[in-house]
């Protein structure tokens, strides 16, 4: 592997005035990459609802809008 410098050389980047700084107008120079950032991932575990727990949800919810059904439905009548 071959490490990439990711501080900037102000002498060589074009756009920069002393000290680093950028004049109004001018685009500052982009970010370099840096792949040895972090450490490898080799485990990325699944993202999302289990389905035990989406059914009691949603068991939940139906049974709550059943009860306001009958609790309007009594109103009514």
């Amino acid at each position: 592997m071959s490490h990439v410098n990711p501080d900037p050389e102000p002498e060589r980047t074009t756009g920069l005035e002393p000290g680093g700084g950028v004049p109004p107008g001018e685009t500052p120079p982009a970010e370099s990459s840096m792949p040895e950032a972090g450490p490898r991932e080799t485990h990325n575990p699944t993202k999302g609802w289990a389905k035990a727990p989406l059914v009691l949800i949603l068991g939940l919810v139906v049974l709550i809008a059943a009860f306001f059904l009958v609790y309007a439905l009594v109103l009514i009548l």
